[in-house]
């Protein structure tokens, strides 16, 4: 074997590797850890370049394969690498960021009104230690609320990146800084929101018991709800039923939404109904919207969950969409029977004449007893000419529940 053709000692390439774990040690600006990440990418172009000799087998099967040459290199590279990188900074960027962050979280967040409070001397305090820091005066207005918060982060934010910090020359005075974040970060974090507030606190402060009298009813939320309802206040009944962590009180919440059918339930609605939320879905059919028609007819679509199917079948009825008329029809024939009575039901509640016609096969060749009686009632609901033909010749089915809908019906002049 030529000496061109033998393999690459990796015992060479760790002795360039002892080198660059020196160089870290050593290393005092960014320019010396440049230079360290120009060394490991070039020895790691070299290392893949490289033929090394296979390992030699184990003596003992029991015993561990040698390691590989090649991955054994390209580790301690990682691992290097990740030295030079935790020595670089800090950097005035850092200070920024955390700063950037931190007013974002104030400005966005809902502070209780302690939690205001409490956020004053973490501002002022981030506020006289960047301008002691920095040895200049930053000018800002008396921090007295959220919004004057914001601005003295803001504001102080821009003295830092307006100073241009080097991460070399003014090392100390970027870690000062960034200690100083810090604090403003855990300040900003321990301040009270006012979603750490007890639930019924956060209740009361809103209002929300404001309208009890004479109720008596235990837990005292059920009371307000009630009240609420009364009133048709729906903005406190969707605060009760995003706060309140009990089936109890949502179930009284949402029962309070469908018998109110207000659209200003459409949106809070809307966003649990995607979630295949049966009592959200019911509130929508009561509102009567017609936005949420194709999500649920996608639910009418689901042969595997029979409940959403009929939950949503008896919402789109409500909301009477002809448009729904041929999906609604499709589930005629659906497997399950309180699928089919829904669906028939469904189409009385629409009202739309073209149902005529399945709803007619339904009740001569169904099965199942209740969904034909559903049947019988969707077309007494239409009630149209045709309707009423179709349930004359009903008049003595024999099947209670079918009779019982067509007596709902004058007789005809054939009678």
């Amino acid at each position: 074997m030529s000496d061109a053709d033998a393999p690459d000692d990796p015992a060479e390439f760790h002795d360039r590797l002892d080198g660059v774990a020196e160089a870290i040690e050593t290393a005092a600006t960014e320019d010396d850890l440049d230079d360290i990440d120009a060394d490991l990418a070039e020895i790691a172009e070299a290392v893949e370049a490289a033929t090394f000799p296979e390992p030699e087998p184990p003596e003992d099967e029991e015993d561990d394969e040698p390691p590989d040459p090649a991955e054994e290199l390209e580790e301690r590279i990682d691992e290097l690498q990740a030295d030079a990188d935790d020595k670089r900074g800090p950097y005035a960027e850092d200070v920024t960021q955390t700063i950037g962050s931190v007013a974002g979280t104030v400005e966005r967040t809902e502070w209780a009104s302690e939690g205001v409070e409490e956020l004053r001397p973490v501002i002022t305090d981030v506020h006289a230690a960047v301008e002691d820091a920095l040895g200049e005066s930053i000018e800002i207005e008396e921090p007295m609320d959220v919004e004057s918060y914001v601005a003295v982060l803001q504001a102080t934010e821009a003295a830092v990146e307006a100073a241009a910090l080097d991460p070399d020359d003014d090392a100390d005075v970027i870690a000062a800084l960034l200690e100083a974040t810090d604090a403003l970060e855990t300040g900003v974090d321990d301040a009270t929101a006012f979603g750490d507030l007890p639930v019924r606190e956060q209740l009361n402060r809103r209002g929300f018991f404001d309208v009890l009298g004479h109720y008596k009813d235990f837990p005292p939320e059920w009371s307000a709800i009630k009240a609420h309802e009364e009133e048709r206040n729906v903005e406190m009944i969707l605060l009760a039923f995003d706060l309140l962590d009990s089936n109890f009180m949502e179930e009284h919440c949402v029962d309070a939404l469908r018998r109110l059918g207000d659209e200003r339930a459409l949106d809070d609605m809307l966003a649990l109904a995607r979630r295949r939320d049966h009592g959200a879905i019911g509130v929508l059919g009561a509102i009567g919207d017609a936005e949420p028609v194709d999500m649920l007819l996608d639910y009418v679509d689901t042969p595997s969950d029979p409940q959403l199917q009929q939950v949503s079948l008896r919402a789109i009825g409500e909301i009477g969409s002809t448009e729904a008329t041929e999906d609604v029809a499709q589930q005629l024939v659906a497997e399950e029977p309180t699928v089919r009575s829904a669906a028939a039901r469904a189409l009385g509640m629409i009202g739309d004449p073209r149902a005529v016609a399945p709803l007619e096969t339904v009740l001569a060749e169904d099965e199942a007893p209740e969904v034909r009686g559903s049947a019988a009632w969707a077309l007494v609901e239409i009630g149209t000419n045709d309707a009423y033909d179709v349930l004359d010749a009903y008049r003595r089915d024999g099947e209670y529940l079918v009779e019982a809908e067509v007596m709902k019906v004058a007789p005809s002049s054939a009678d």
